[in-house]
């Protein structure tokens, strides 16, 4: 999945694509013409509470504040579940570097989140063929091949359960799967390139390697891309946790599904997480400066918050005292909701903030303690997985998960 994308500063509109984020505004992107221009649906609060009645737990943090915001069939999903049906997850990392951000965590926090409330299999597709086909500074896919095993180790640190996760990469599962191969003919047959180039935007400069991938990100979607895991079911539904930003891929996948008689994949959508410098700065692996990275060390997390993190403060202490912070704005704010789990902290923090009472600094040092024990726990877990553990989730196998349809 295209899950680095650039974010163009300046912008007249906003503009959202798999490869670029465009906000017309220091706020962000505005999410709910997004949904309209989408024709997803808002998770509602009813829906929240239902998720809630279904499963017997409180939502995760990311779905309760409004982080993962936005569903298509979402309804289906909980319907199958309350029915005692079976579903799978599918998510997905493009991995163009060796060196994850914590905005690459997002969806894969709340994708561990769901396999251990619903009980059910995940499979994570790694775009190696992707970044290869897309990035000019990447000259063989030897190199994406190799990131995408580093980048596993990441995935893997965020709790996934062995017996019922399958990573693959594209390069080795299209060579070793011909019922995957299978399924991404079948998709290329039924959309023409006149659609994916409304879709995407291709044009006679695009490479066809580009044109082509669309059907290999929506093959995953069909249960039938996996006869091991499945034992041959060609009917189970799919739930994809994913940045907004991928939906043109899925919206293509939903369209030529019927044609297929396979069923449309369900979504849960999320907001994007903002640079450092803001929601208009741009967040990029080749910038150390743009973001928190996985490998960054505890005093690299404190002096990145305290000098590149955009303050939605005063100019002055004296100002903030009296006009408050912009709680919309504040990168040291955002990022909490993001990572501090405490609903009333948060909150408290939130209101001293816009009231002036808490300065920019104290709000910093917040965040700082709360980015470093996050940071420092994954990459406890990060060493703790072998190139052993890494084989065994990316061996195509049957998952311990019995299928009554």
């Amino acid at each position: 999945m295209a899950d680095n994308t650039d974010v163009i500063v300046n912008p007249k509109e906003d503009i959202v694509d798999p490869w670029t984020v465009q906000s017309s505004s220091d706020k962000g992107v505005d999410y709910e013409k997004l949904i309209e221009k989408f024709g997803s649906m808002r998770i509602s609060d009813d829906l929240i509470k239902r998720m809630e009645r279904v499963t017997g737990k409180p939502v995760h943090h990311f779905i309760r504040r409004g982080i993962f915001f936005s569903h298509r069939e979402l309804e289906m999903i909980l319907e199958k579940y309350e029915n005692k049906q079976p579903f799978y997850l599918y998510t997905g990392r493009g991995p163009s570097s060796e060196a994850m951000h914590l905005g690459h965590l997002i969806p894969f926090i709340c994708t561990q989140w769901l396999q251990e409330t619903f009980e059910v299999p995940l499979v994570i597709q790694m775009t190696d063929d992707e970044k290869y086909l897309w990035k000019d500074d990447i000259k063989d896919p030897d190199q994406t091949y190799k990131l995408a095993y580093e980048n596993a180790k990441d995935i893997i640190a965020c709790g996934f359960d062995m017996n019922k996760t399958f990573i693959f990469s594209d390069i080795d599962y299209i060579s070793g799967c011909p019922e995957f191969y299978k399924n991404i003919c079948r998709i290329e047959k039924h959309v023409t390139f006149n659609q994916v180039k409304a879709i995407f935007g291709f044009n006679e400069s695009s490479n066809i390697g580009q044109v082509s991938f669309p059907a290999i990100q929506a093959a995953p979607s069909f249960s039938s891309s996996f006869p091991l895991i499945f034992g041959g079911h060609t009917r189970v539904p799919c739930l994809i946790p994913c940045a907004i930003d991928q939906d043109p891929y899925f919206r293509m996948t939903r369209d030529v599904a019927p044609k297929l008689k396979f069923l449309k994949p369900a979504l849960l959508h999320s907001v994007f997480f903002p640079a450092l410098q803001g929601a208009k700065g741009k967040m990029s692996s080749s910038d150390p400066t743009s973001s928190i990275f996985l490998t960054d060390t505890q005093k690299e997390i404190e002096d990145k918050i305290n000098k590149y993190a955009y303050s939605g403060g005063g100019a002055t202490l004296e100002e903030h005292r009296k006009k408050g912070g912009d709680l919309d704005t504040d990168v040291s704010y955002q990022y909490l909701r993001f990572f501090l789990e405490d609903d009333a902290k948060l909150e408290r923090l939130g209101r001293e903030y816009k009231a002036g009472t808490l300065a920019t600094g104290d709000l910093k040092k917040e965040l700082i303690a709360v980015l470093q024990k996050i940071v420092g726990d994954h990459q406890a877990k990060r060493e703790m997985v072998t190139k052993e553990t890494v084989k065994q989730y990316m061996t195509p196998r049957r998952l311990n998960y019995t299928f009554i349809l």
